[in-house]
């Protein structure tokens, strides 16, 4: 055959499956795939259902055309159709194979089929290499930036490489080209073109990853992360509890002088604040908790919804920023939170205070003004009775 040599092709499947860590049964369909393409193009027509088997003891190899039967005396494509006549005992509707010895190919399908073993070859090593990742999705790893185009970043793993999109990337950070970085495993997608490792660093699963890796109580079930809400680059909410008594799960997670949250923070950007909450079974509580800094007057729970009363100064704190405050606290609880004012408490002890006080005041100086009037009163009975003395000492 005029270069291809199906004879030595079938003694190097051993060979390329080896090299290329790939079961011979798939080296053998990937050869027999291309030597079906290299027939169709040579001897064969487009629309032709076409499949090869290779001998991998004789080197021949035989091909078969499938075709549908269809009722005598009709209009067919020989194509892909077959009168029941001629279809050797096969039903109407039935599939008969025509089967045909591959004799020899032409340069242009050898080509063909050394175009298709190759590209097949590296289709199935690269889905061999992305099925051990399959057990890594949800995890993170450490890849190094190969190339960052206008929406995609690239990370190389060595053996294959990850897509982050422009959406799994934290906004405003900066990616440099041979610098080494953690990514989550995200999926792995597959389509017609192929499959595709995709990886992340805007996931909330991110940072969860990131504080199972600094918190070794996660691993041993004495903390548990509850919930997770994020906007990546901005700030993040994680209400996390206790399984043992006694334990401070939002000290755990800090950690002594704050390493441990700083440990992520230095991951993903000193621009993204986290905040670390209790989480509460009591929904109300939790809610309270969620929209900390804010002080919340009361909570009044409908279903899925809940209004949150605060007071006119802490209005805005609740809110937040843009609401970002109350966006994260919804995702957080699951509930969609409503802030409204709470009505401002009359001021009637104080009033009270200082009506007691003016009283007082004025009781003191009504006191004063007696005291002196008594004292007046009584100088003036001793410079009478005075008097009265002098007179009788006179006479």
């Amino acid at each position: 055959m005029e270069g291809l040599d199906l004879k030595q092709m079938s003694q190097m499947v051993k060979v390329i499956a080896e090299e290329k860590n790939l079961p011979e049964e798939t080296v053998l369909n990937i050869i027999e795939t291309a030597i079906a393409a290299a027939w169709r193009k040579e001897e064969g027509e487009k629309d032709m259902n076409v499949r090869a088997v290779l001998n991998r003891e004789t080197g021949g190899a035989t091909v078969f055309i499938a075709k549908e039967v269809i009722e005598d005396g009709l209009a067919y494509n020989p194509a892909t159709e077959i009168p029941e006549g001629e279809a050797e005992g096969k039903a109407i509707g039935e599939t008969f194979e025509e089967s045909h010895p591959v004799t020899k190919f032409g340069r242009v399908a050898s080509m063909t089929a050394k175009q298709v073993i190759m590209q097949r070859l590296r289709e199935a090593e690269h889905e061999a290499i992305l099925s051990i990742f399959e057990d890594k999705i949800g995890t993170i790893m450490t890849g190094m930036v190969a190339r960052v185009d206008r929406n995609i970043v690239r990370i190389d793993f060595g053996r294959t490489t990850g897509i982050m999109l422009k959406s799994d990337q934290i906004d405003g950070e900066y990616y440099q080209v041979g610098s080494r970085i953690k990514v989550l495993i995200k999926t792995i997608e597959r389509n017609e073109r192929g499959a595709q490792l995709l990886v992340s660093r805007s996931s909330a699963d991110f940072i969860k990853q990131l504080f199972v890796q600094e918190v070794p109580e996660i691993e041993t079930g004495v903390v548990e992360i509850r919930a997770i809400a994020r906007e990546a680059g901005r700030r993040t909410k994680i209400a996390v509890t206790s399984t043992v008594p006694g334990v401070d799960p939002v000290g755990t997670f800090v950690g002594g002088r704050g390493v441990r949250v700083q440990a992520v923070m230095n991951e993903i950007g000193d621009r993204e604040k986290i905040d670390i909450i209790n989480w509460s079974e009591n929904l109300s509580e939790f809610i309270r908790e969620a929209l900390s800094p804010a002080e919340i007057t009361r909570v009044e729970i409908e279903d899925k919804r809940a209004k949150v009363f605060v007071t006119e100064d802490q209005q805005s704190v609740a809110i937040g920023r843009q609401g970002q405050n109350v966006r994260l606290a919804s995702m957080l609880t699951g509930i969609e939170l409503d802030i409204e004012l709470a009505e401002a408490p009359k001021k009637k002890k104080r009033a009270n205070v200082e009506d007691s006080l003016l009283s007082a005041l004025q009781e003191n100086e009504s006191e004063a003004e007696t005291v002196a009037a008594e004292e007046a009163t009584e100088a003036t009975e001793a410079e009478t009775n005075a008097e009265s003395e002098e007179a009788t000492d006179a006479e």
